[in-house]
Order: structure tokens, then C-alpha cells, then sequence
């Protein structure tokens, strides 16, 4: 059976086109081999799951692991300490016995003990009783038993798993004298250290204690490009489509900063969705930069569970909500500040990322996709869209994207819709305003996105791709002649980096005397085109 590209529940390697992990493995395993205790919390579909299974089969000769996955426990389950108890001895003997094949005398008379208990359904078997038992499991082990317990956060939200993480932390402390498993590894989206746990709806929160124990986990999970390239290279040699791996790879991991989902959902796209395309008839057509455009806009298109997730996420911390606003759309920096709850769980749950201490959205798929939503609700109330929407059809020739003109018409319309507004305003929502204009005018064709590296108050490059043609628009604010010269220079030094020899500004004038319109301005082997508003 043909391998295809996975996004749904973990991915099998002999199933599924996926990145070699070892390396990730090799560093999870010195954690283990050290006798760690710790979480792995990262963001939902992040291959955390995968990583878990795979992990299993690599520790396998070493250790006796124990892998459990709590959302197989039934919730009501985690409402009495003892039903809890008797749950998990079924669940962990079940594995178990799968799991230890050659097992010694010993190991097969505990694990007999435990099974006749469980069997006489005893109306009284506490974690205390549990606990015992898994101790004398692993004293006779004839291997260091490793326990690992996926979606363990699904059962966070009350008493008996705050007891049970109780009982697991004070075995684990006195494991030199008390026989307990080698290494604990706990899996989940949210970082239970750190959740509030009501116990009932009249108390106040609580933060989850616990945890003092626990080990760091600083192993990167993203996927990098040599990984994507190899991937991508063992599709190849399948398909035969005659791709450049390596610029496949760097694209795909340009746009997504190698968060699994969005990876393995790009490809898919281009694999099922863009092959036998009008625009893309096969897979030589397809799996080019074209063909990973096409399929970057019907993602951003689509509804899937992880844009569902982080428009929930938007909607249950609308602080956070509005400092994205501020961050894309008026360039503001934000700092995160030890405490803020709203950006530490943003982290979290994968959406932002902490660089030096300031806040920034995770990747382009995330970033385009929150400046579409903004977008969208800002166009219900300042109209330029509709005039774009009218009159894109003026914006192309013979298939490209006639840039000059856009910004001459632009001009022409901010004035006559915004020139009376004041500084303020202008000055906060002026690229907000430049966005609204323009996306119109690619949409369905064209792809955009903000360079992060100069997304600032003063200046934001806008990267547009239309048709195989790359244009790049410096939006900036005016702060007086020298400034505007520097803004040239670093443009026309910009451009270098893509290979262009054409740029375009829009630079927004506050000044009473200004003249607006649309220059040219020659600057070595560049032309820029400046419009002035």
C-alpha cells in the first residue's frame, strides 16, 4: 500500500511519509536513562503522540514501558479514589502483560496477584493499595520500567488526579528505598504545573502542586528542514516529480517554522489537492514554488481542527486577542511579562513564541491567518475593501500584477476617505488601511505575508507573491527626510536578498505641507516606486 501524508491521530512510519525523529528519541532517552521525571506539554498536533509511540519501540530493549493514554479512561472514573484505583490496575495490568512477553517467575506472580484482585472487585482499593502493588511490579521487573501516560491533562480537573499525582511524586522522591518506576513521563497540551483546578463550581481555583519534581523538557519537537527535505525525498523517489527537495523544504518550513500539523497538511495538499489542479496537472507542475502557494491558500482557506483551536483561544482570552491586534496591525512590541497568564498559555498552545522576552505569532500560517481575521472585522467599518473589490480587474494585465498602479490608485482613495481623520487615527490604522486595499486585489491569486524582521511601529515589509512574480512594499511612517533616506537605502539593500531590482513604500505623511502622489526614485541598480499619503 502507497504511503501518504498524515494529519490525523499519530503517524505510523511504514503508513505514513514522515521526518526521521532519532535524534529527538536519542535526547528524550538521556532524559530517561538519567532516571527523569517529566511533562512534555506542546500544542495540539504537534506530534507529541507519534513522538510517544515511536518512543516505546526505541526504548523497548532497555526498559519495560508502560504506555497509557488517560482519554481511554472514562471521566467518571476520576470522581472517587477508588474506582480511579481499580481503573488504572486494569488498564496498567492490560498493558502490561502485552508488553512483557519473557517475563520472569516473579513478574508473572505479582502480575497474577494484582489480576485476582482486580477480578474481586473490592469495595475498597485505594491509591495507597495501587501504589503498592506497582512497587512490587517494578522490584521484580527484570528491566527499569519506564511509565508513560499520554492526554494526561484530559483528567486534570479534579481531586483524585491531583491525589494520584501526590502518590506518584512521593514514591518517585523515595524510589531508593521503595521500588518505583525508573522514569515518569507525563504528556498532554497544557502544562498541568501551571492549571487552575476547581474542585467545585463556588471554589477558587488552585494551582495544580504537585510538580516540584518534575525535569525540565527543553527538546525542540518542531520539524527542521533537513528533516522536511528528507521526507520529501522519499516521496520523490516514489513519484518521481522532479522536485527540488531542498527549495521544497526551505519553503515549507519558511511558512510554518516546522509546527508538524501545518507540514504534513502543506504536503497533503500539494500531494491530493493541487496534482490534476487546472493550474497544476501533475505532480512536476505542483510540486513547485507555484504549486506550494496554491496549496498555502486553500490551507489558509479551510477549517481544520487546529485553526479551530486557536480561534477558541482567541475567544476565551480577548486580551491576548487584542495584543495580537496591536502586535500585526500596529506593530507595537509586547514584552511577556512573568505572570501574564494569556501569552504564557498562547505559548503554550503554540500559537506565539517567546524571542528574547517579546512576543511573536509562531509562524506565517498562524500570522496570515490572524491578519485575515482582523482584517475581515476591520473591513465591516472602513469601506477601502469594496473599492478594491471593484476595481481589481484595472490591477492586472496579461496575467501580472501592475504594482504602480495600485499605489496610484490607493492614493487617491486614502485621501479622499481618510485625509480629514486625525493623526491618531491615521498613524494606528494606516497599514490596516494599505492591507484592506490590497487583499482584494490578490485574493484566490496571490499570497502575502509580513516580514517579521522589520514589523515595527516605523516599518513593515509587506512580501507579496502573485503569479511567480515577488513584489516587496516597505510600509513606514514619515519621520522627516534623513529618515526617509535611511528607509530607501535599507529597501533597496532589502531587495538584494530577493533578487529584485524593483521595490515600492508607501510612506504615511502627518506633515500639513506634504505633497502626495507617486514618485520614482533611482537608487544604484533600483528602481523605487513611493507613493506618499
Amino acid at each position: 500500500m502507497a504511503k501518504i501524508f498524515n494529519v490525523s491521530a499519530d503517524c505510523k512510519p511504514d503508513l505514513h511519509y514522515m521526518v526521521d525523529i532519532s535524534e529527538r528519541l536519542g535526547k528524550i532517552k538521556e532524559l530517561i536513562d538519567r532516571g527523569e521525571y517529566f511533562t512534555i506539554n506542546r500544542a495540539r498536533q504537534y506530534g507529541k503522540t507519534t513522538t510517544l509511540r515511536i518512543l516505546k519501540k526505541y526504548l523497548r530493549d532497555e526498559y519495560l514501558v508502560v504506555s497509557l493514554d488517560f482519554q481511554k479512561l472514562d471521566a467518571a472514573k476520576f470522581q472517587d479514589g477508588n474506582i480511579f484505583s481499580l481503573a488504572f490496575a486494569t488498564y496498567f495490568l492490560q498493558v502490561l502483560k502485552r508488553e512483557c512477553v519473557d517475563c520472569s517467575a516473579k513478574m508473572d506472580t505479582e502480575i497474577e496477584m494484582l489480576g485476582d484482585i482486580i477480578r474481586s472487585s473490592p469495595k475498597m482499593f485505594t491509591l495507597f493499595d495501587l501504589f503498592g502493588h506497582l512497587s512490587q511490579i517494578c522490584a521484580v521487573s527484570d528491566k527499569p520500567v519506564v511509565l508513560l501516560v499520554d492526554e494526561v491533562d484530559s483528567a486534570a480537573n479534579n481531586q483524585v488526579f491531583l491525589d494520584f499525582l501526590a502518590q506518584l511524586r512521593g514514591y518517585y522522591i523515595d524510589r531508593d528505598e521503595t521500588p518505583i518506576f525508573h522514569s515518569v513521563i507525563l504528556a498532554g497540551v497544557y502544562d498541568i504545573k501551571s492549571l487552575k483546578i476547581k474542585l467545585r463550581p463556588d471554589e477558587e481555583g488552585k494551582t495544580n502542586s504537585p510538580w516540584n519534581v518534575a525535569a525540565d523538557f527543553d527538546i525542540d519537537m518542531s520539524l527542521k528542514k533537513k528533516g522536511i527535505a528528507g521526507m520529501l525525498k522519499e516521496y520523490e523517489q516514489t513519484h518521481q516529480t522532479g522536485m527540488d527537495v531542498f527549495k521544497l523544504a526551505s519553503l515549507i518550513y519558511g511558512y510554518t517554522s516546522g509546527y508538524p500539523f501545518l507540514v504534513s497538511r502543506i504536503c497533503k495538499l500539494m500531494d491530493e489537492k493541487i496534482i490534476g489542479s487546472q493550474d497544476f496537472p501533475n505532480g512536476e507542475a505542483a510540486w513547485t514554488k507555484e504549486g506550494f502557494l496554491a496549496a498555502v491558500r486553500l490551507l489558509l482557506m479551510e477549517e481544520n481542527t487546529l485553526f479551530e483551536s486557536l480561534d477558541n483561544k482567541l475567544k476565551d482570552f480577548p486580551k491576548l486577542k487584542e495584543m495580537l491586534r496591536e502586535l500585526l496591525l500596529k506593530g507595537r512590541m509586547i514584552e511577556y511579562v512573568p505572570g501574564d497568564m494569556g501569552i504564557r498559555l498562547a505559548v503554550m498552545f503554540g500559537f506565539v513564541k517567546l524571542e528574547n522576552g517579546v512576543v511573536s505569532v509562531a509562524n506565517r500560517i498562524f500570522e496570515t491567518r490572524l491578519y485575515n481575521g482582523f482584517l475581515a472585522e476591520e473591513a465591516r467599518h472602513l469601506g477601502i475593501s469594496e473599492i478594491a473589490e471593484e476595481e481589481k480587474n484595472w490591477f492586472v494585465a496579461n496575467g501580472q500584477l501592475d504594482m504602480e498602479l495600485v499605489l496610484q490608485r490607493f492614493v487617491s482613495h486614502y485621501t479622499e476617505l481618510f485625509g480629514e481623520n486625525n493623526e491618531k487615527f491615521l498613524e494606528d490604522n494606516g497599514r490596516c488601511i494599505f492591507l484592506l486595499y490590497m487583499k482584494p486585489i490578490i485574493n484566490g491569486t496571490g499570497n502575502y505575508y509580513i516580514e517579521a524582521r522589520t514589523r515595527t511601529k516605523r516599518r513593515t515589509d509587506l512580501i507579496i507573491d502573485f503569479r511567480g512574480k515577488q513584489f516587496i512594499i516597505e510600509l513606514k511612517l514619515w519621520h522627516g527626510k534623513e529618515y526617509n533616506r535611511r528607509g530607501e537605502e535599507q529597501l533597496a539593500e532589502y531587495l538584494d536578498e530577493y533578487h529584485l531590482k524593483r521595490g515600492y513604500m508607501v510612506s504615511f505623511n502627518f506633515n500639513r505641507n506634504k505633497t502626495t502622489g507617486v514618485n520614482k526614485i533611482i537608487l544604484g541598480d533600483k528602481t523605487l516606486i513611493e507613493a506618499v499619503v
